[in-house]
């Protein structure tokens, strides 16, 4: 066990290091300039702001799945991916929020929640791969750091000099430290490959969120920027599919 959270802690570290190595990121003020931006019965830039729908729909039934059918054996376990589907759900709000006047005001709480589910993800993933209590005591402080992130792109975007490494570590940190964990820690449930899919999942929605024009102008009926809605929403959903559908290790041998 110590030495796979050596390797894990040697990895995060060397990750951080490497991104504050480089010089500040700044918010590229194009990002905010979608593709789609066609209004329907007055929704300016609809497909971006109803495609949210899909984050709420599957935050509700993530919170359904953690205190009905998902089977925990420790009951503590359940903590962890609550503020994860209660960061999905959030995210229908601030992302619908944001897509409906794109600028940097309102993308803080469009990230806010997304770093919420970020760092309570891990935090679930450690409780049940390394250890119960190592997970719990670490939610809190995940999540303090996920929003610390945003408000300090957010603050230093105000002094102009806007800086987005601290997010970037957040959001693809936390997908490094997802693999690793899940490459070094034994399992104690079954469907490991659901959790993988997922993180496929969400790498497929960044490639739509980067192909914006270029989808809208190859299918001219939806964007990139929406398809990452609908990926990253699936995403989450494999989530609520994979503690629907898992069993503890030693029931299912």
């Amino acid at each position: 066990m110590k030495w796979r959270w050596g390797v894990l802690m040697g990895a995060v570290l060397a990750a951080a290091a490497i991104l504050f190595l480089l010089p500040a990121i700044p918010q590229n003020e194009a990002y905010h300039k979608f593709a789609d931006t066609r209004a329907l019965l007055g929704v300016p830039n609809c497909l971006d702001v109803i495609s949210n729908l899909l984050f709420l729909i599957v935050g509700v039934e993530g919170l359904r799945t953690v205190f009905g059918r998902a089977e925990f054996l420790d009951p503590r376990e359940r903590w962890p991916y609550t503020a994860f589907f209660i960061g999905v759900t959030l995210t229908a709000f601030g992302s619908s929020w944001y897509h409906l006047n794109p600028n940097d005001a309102t993308l803080v709480w469009d990230r806010i929640p997304m770093a919420i589910g970020f760092m309570a993800l891990v935090a679930a993933v450690i409780a049940e791969r390394v250890r119960v209590m190592t997970g719990l005591r670490l939610l809190v402080p995940l999540i303090a750091l996920g929003i610390a992130s945003v408000i300090d792109w957010e603050v230093t975007e105000q002094h102009g000099q806007g800086d987005l490494r601290l997010y970037a570590f957040v959001q693809f940190g936390s997908l490094l430290i997802l693999l690793l964990l899940i490459a070094l820690f034994p399992a104690r449930y079954t469907r490991t490959r659901d959790l993988g899919y997922s993180l496929a999942l969400y790498a497929l929605a960044k490639l739509f969120e980067y192909g914006d024009r270029p989808i809208f102008a190859l299918l001219r009926v939806v964007s990139g920027h929406t398809l990452k809605h609908v990926a990253a929403a699936v995403s989450a959903y494999w989530i609520v599919r994979m503690l629907r559908l898992r069993r503890a290790i030693q029931q299912a041998c």
